[in-house]
């Protein structure tokens, strides 16, 4: 579905948490670049240099803590919507998104965008997946609130390929699967969510939910697309069917017990064995929503990635 609607981006205010990291960052820059007014959210413990960058790419800095709702609330007042790009585990995704959350209700906020840029968590039961399951609690009690939410999910970030996500192997010259070599994944790039997700925040109709992906390949098409990135042949490599994959993720998991990373690599095995499992394929694809993003393809991201 494309979109209609043509908002006004100087008359927008826009407040995003969590633009010190990566994909917030580009998130901020991309509602920069399309005329909004950006208020970015820091701690007073933000990393000095990303925020001055920020600062200096016109963006309005409020520096909060989060745990006094007064402050926050100020933050968010003439705001058209909040952006969450928050990291991390329970304390953030559900415990300090809450607070903003209820700071962007009570600043009278029409919109919230929350940290949901993943697969389509809502098809995957409770227990399936530790990082998706913060998710699904924080959207249970957005749900509960009067504000009209939007969340986003973008499939794999394709950035992630050949790293924390290491599918495609290029010193083996293999992709790496699990079960059906023919089952469909889906893959955006950073840089694709930030620009679409700046787009969302400015357009007051978004439904609750929007899914895209910059690129839908299955293992058969990744190992295609890593051949045309590097001019070199490669081929499949079958570690074995889910069953497998369950009981290494198993394995891993009690080797680092009560481990407070974000992602550590049992978590990065699940996300992995969810999008090869099928259950969170994103449909229907709402990329044509916004025309101005011009989306990358895996081939592209691999051609990039390939001299790192």
């Amino acid at each position: 579905m494309e979109s209609t609607n043509s908002p006004d981006s100087k008359s927008s205010t826009i407040v995003v948490a969590g633009a010190t990291g990566d994909l917030g960052g580009r998130i901020a820059r991309s509602l920069l670049e399309k005329g909004a007014n950006v208020r970015v959210l820091v701690r007073r413990d933000s990393d000095a240099a990303k925020v001055n960058a920020l600062r200096s790419s016109g963006a309005i800095i409020f520096e909060v803590d989060y745990h006094n709702n007064a402050d926050l609330t100020k933050a968010c007042e003439g705001a058209t919507c909040v952006v969450s790009a928050l990291s991390g585990l329970h304390y953030v995704m559900v415990g300090i998104q809450s607070l903003l959350l209820n700071a962007a209700v009570a600043a009278g906020v029409p919109r919230f965008i929350p940290s949901d840029f993943a697969i389509d968590f809502t098809k995957l039961p409770y227990g399936n997946n530790r990082n998706l399951d913060l998710r699904k609690e924080f959207r249970g009690r957005l749900d509960k609130t009067p504000i009209a939410a939007t969340s986003i999910h973008n499939g794999m970030f394709a950035d992630l390929l050949t790293g924390q996500a290491p599918i495609v192997l290029f010193p083996l010259k293999r992709v790496m699967y699990y079960g059906n070599a023919d089952q469909l994944l889906d893959f955006t790039t950073i840089q694709n969510t930030a620009d679409f997700t700046a787009a969302a925040a400015l357009d007051p109709t978004t439904p609750r939910d929007l899914r895209i992906a910059g690129d839908v390949l299955s293992a058969r098409g990744l190992k295609d697309a890593a051949t045309e990135a590097t001019g070199e042949k490669f081929s499949l490599f079958r570690v074995g069917g889910l069953g497998l994959f369950n009981t290494i993720i198993k394995v891993t998991k009690a080797l680092t017990p009560g481990s407070q990373e974000v992602f550590p690599a049992w978590q990065g095995m699940q996300y992995m064995r969810d999008m090869f499992s099928g259950l969170p394929k994103l449909e229907p694809l709402d990329k044509d929503r916004y025309p101005e993003v011009k989306w990358t393809s895996v081939a592209e991201v691999l051609a990039m990635l390939k001299g790192d």
